[in-house]
């Protein structure tokens, strides 16, 4: 009994021995043997290695890229302007026995070394761009110029920086708010110049028109002094002819119409003479017309009396 009892122990103690000797590299890992805190070798080949029990410990680190986000902090331009900026940072462990002298067995004490070198390496060449240079095409030359110098700084550390990548890139809010009055005050300078041109073409514009329409009119109003003499010489040609023709009808009806333009209202008094010669037709009979003894061509029929609205005078 007592021999299976230390049987057993001596193969727990053994299997002990193999799984403190024996460790396993995984593909994603590299791994540095201390003894006695003391380095002694790196492993970077996968598989199943072996160490000393009880006096050698394994430290692995990881070998793939490693992500480090900076947290965003206020920068001043070369051109005096002020800039948020947000970075992130990839990287990965190239020399184990390095990296653990200099920040230790711990992945983690990496990150606030790499905040400061990324820190410095962007006020260094951030602080000598513009701020068009930052927001342009310029920008991938202007990440490689921090990714080199955050990578020389980093190689100390037994790290090597891949890609260092601009994620955000603001203005403060004040000068946000700057800019956007100044943009705004552009805009509405270049309106107001629009506007002002639209205004002087439409001013030139309808001084044109103006200008047309004036001489259009008179143009047409000379057309029209010229229609309208046309026609009163045609007038005064057929009126003419028409008298020529029968001067004593023509007189008679003459005198026929001041008869009804004196006589229209019906209340209109004249100051004449009964013996006047206004009243010629009103002193023969009708059969008596034709007796009446013809004026001479040319004799102009007698003229209406003007009326008046003045009360008549007494006949003696």
């Amino acid at each position: 009994m007592n021999r299976l009892i230390a049987l057993g122990a001596a193969a727990l103690v053994a299997l002990i021995l193999v799984a403190s000797t024996l460790f396993t590299v995984h593909q994603t890992q590299q791994v540095l043997i201390t003894q006695f805190g003391e380095p002694i070798r790196v492993i970077r080949e996968p598989g199943l290695h072996a160490k000393i029990p009880l006096i050698q410990n394994v430290i692995a680190f990881d070998r793939r890229l490693l992500d480090f986000e900076a947290p965003g902090e206020e920068l001043i331009l070369g051109d005096q302007r002020r800039l948020i900026v947000d970075t992130f940072t990839r990287f990965s462990i190239t020399d184990p026995l390095l990296f653990y002298q200099t920040v230790g067995a711990a992945e983690a004490g990496i990150r606030g070394r790499l905040s400061s070198i990324v820190s410095s390496a962007l006020r260094r060449v951030l602080g000598n761009e513009p701020l068009l240079a930052v927001l342009s095409a310029d920008r991938l030359r202007i990440m490689n110029e921090i990714r080199r110098q955050v990578n020389e700084e980093a190689r100390r550390f037994g790290i090597e920086v891949a890609d260092v990548r601009l994620r955000r890139a603001d203005l403060p809010e004040e000068n946000t708010q700057a800019i956007l009055s100044r943009m705004q005050s552009e805009r509405e300078r270049v309106a107001r110049e629009a506007r002002a041109e639209g205004e002087e073409i439409r001013a030139r514009v309808r001084a044109g028109a103006d200008r047309e329409r004036t001489v259009l009119l008179a143009e047409a109003q000379a057309q029209a002094d010229i229609l309208r003499g046309q026609g009163e010489q045609e007038s005064i040609a057929i009126f003419a002819d028409a008298f020529q023709r029968d001067p004593q009808f023509f007189q008679f009806w003459r005198t026929m119409q001041a008869y009804r333009e004196s006589f229209s209202e019906g209340d209109n008094r004249l100051v004449l003479s009964p013996e006047s010669d206004f009243f010629r037709y009103f002193r023969h009979a009708p059969g008596n017309l034709v007796t009446t003894a013809p004026e001479p061509p040319g004799a102009s029929a007698p003229a209406p009396a003007a009326a008046s609205p003045a009360p008549p005078a007494q006949a003696p």
